[in-house]
């Protein structure tokens, strides 16, 4: 009898404690898909917008897609930028710029090596929100530990998560974080297109208001998410999964202007969906089956959709790369691998077998998976063309994903379904513009996200 007490208490704490937990859990709210470091190069500042009336053709070079180092494939070798080493740090501070989508009053930071040179030591770092600039809200400047202690040793392909730090952040807030290296990181892991200005400046001064005289960059280094602790019952993430055109690598730097981000400002704004997040897993470059800028989606596709905190959809945008690269005529100069390791051409075929398993292990882990069409690519070939158009009758095939949204039918020109409607391409029949990726964000149904119309079909 004298220990039924204790029984009854252990199993009341146990009870309060699940009864918490559920109350409350993680979301993602920020993430950027790590890169391995790789000899880029420059890129040169946007042109300002052409004045009405004038003509906006394209060069001649135009449409042609970029190697996988980011120069133009039409260039000759000798009219190419040198190459730019990959970047290192060594006591230094790093201070980075992204927008929430969903807010909340207590936060935790992601900080990866997925692709770094070695192991590599933290020194520091802290988040608070941004003023303007290169500039904090010193009074909401917050350190970050890792299991109590300012500073972490993070092992190469290893991530850490921050411990809680309480700061209330708004819906779409500005957050800056600051990660001081005291040694010499060697090629850092990146998010290669930040479209986000970057100071970097000697010391730790990760707590310092201002950096204005610091370097400028425009690249994300080792942070690759933040999540919100949220209450509400139906918050939940949307990773948007992709390449370039998921990056928004032509859209207005500094202003937030993907398609995700046009989506969060939808969401944000509607009361039904104003607890759901979206996180930008786009990867410039990237393709389905192979590595080349970033690993293959397939060989990322564990780290940046099924881990990220309270992801309920995925909606998967790629495949143009793949196209693109099997579709060119070969290289006379290409110098083909022993016979052992020739695999067959690249066919539409493989990207839809690619795209199944995504839904495939997504369904594993009940998240519903929504297929995007691949937008028009007006310098495609006819083999290119034809591939495009096969994948694209597989996404709209009823019963391949959970949903479809057909942004090939929003920006495509009625009238010639190879080019973008007028007013929604930057010129190179490849890319949206800014009003480009708003159309694919405004032709997203938001009742796809507050319907349970669509289950995933979780294995059992």
């Amino acid at each position: 009898m004298l220990n039924r007490p204790s029984h009854f208490f252990v199993l009341a704490v146990t009870t309060f404690s699940l009864s918490a937990s559920a109350q409350s859990h993680w979301v993602a709210t920020w993430a950027a898909s790590q890169q391995r470091p790789t000899p880029g190069f420059a890129r040169p500042a946007a042109r300002p917008a052409p004045a009405p009336g004038t003509s906006t053709a394209a060069p001649a070079n135009a449409g042609v897609a970029p190697s996988a180092n980011g120069a133009p494939a039409s260039l000759p070798p000798a009219a190419r930028p040198a190459p730019l080493p990959p970047r290192s740090f060594s006591n230094q501070t790093v201070r980075m710029f992204m927008r929430a989508s969903i807010g909340g009053s207590t936060v935790r930071v992601h900080l990866s090596n997925a692709f770094g040179a070695g192991p590599i030591f933290i020194g520091n770092a802290h988040i608070a929100l941004r003023d303007k600039d290169s500039a904090i809200n010193p009074g909401t400047d917050r350190a970050l530990t890792f299991n109590g202690k300012p500073s972490v040793t993070i092992p190469l392909g290893a991530e850490m998560i921050s411990d809680p730090v309480s700061l209330n952040i708004a819906p779409l807030a500005e957050l800056a974080v600051s990660v001081f290296v005291p040694n010499d990181t060697g090629a850092a892991s990146v998010h290669s297109l930040g479209l986000h200005t970057t100071w970097v400046k000697s010391g730790d001064v990760t707590s310092a208001p201002d950096l204005a005289d610091g370097e400028k960059l425009r690249s994300w280094y080792w942070v690759s998410g933040i999540d919100v602790q949220s209450a509400a019952p139906n918050s939940a993430a949307i990773v948007a999964f992709g390449d370039s055109i998921t990056d928004g690598a032509t859209s207005t730097p500094d202003t937030d202007g993907s398609w995700p981000s046009d989506l969060s400002r939808r969401l944000v704004a509607n009361p039904a969906t104003a607890n759901i997040a979206i996180v930008n897993e786009g990867i410039s470059g990237n393709q389905v089956l192979n590595d080349g800028a970033g690993v293959s989606a397939l060989a990322r596709f564990d780290r940046d959709v099924l881990a990220q905190p309270g992801v309920k959809w995925l909606m998967v945008l790629e495949s143009i790369n793949d196209i693109n690269i099997a579709s060119r005529p070969p290289n006379p100069n290409f110098t083909p691998p022993p016979p052992a390791t020739v695999v067959p051409p690249l066919t539409a075929g493989d990207l839809i077998e690619g795209l199944k398993q995504m839904v495939l292990k997504a369904h594993d882990h009940g998240i519903k998976v929504i297929g995007c069409t691949l937008t028009p690519f007006g310098n495609a070939n006819e083999k290119a063309e034809a591939m495009r158009q096969a994948v694209n009758a597989f996404i709209r095939m009823p019963g391949s994903f959970d949903a479809v949204v057909d942004f090939d039918q929003v920006i495509r020109d009625p009238n010639d379904q190879r080019q973008f409607k007028a007013g929604y391409n930057n010129t190179d029949k490849l890319h949206p513009n800014d009003a480009g990726y708003k159309a694919m964000a405004d032709a997203v149904d938001l009742s796809l996200f507050t319907s349970s119309k669509v289950p995933a079909k979780k294995k059992k």
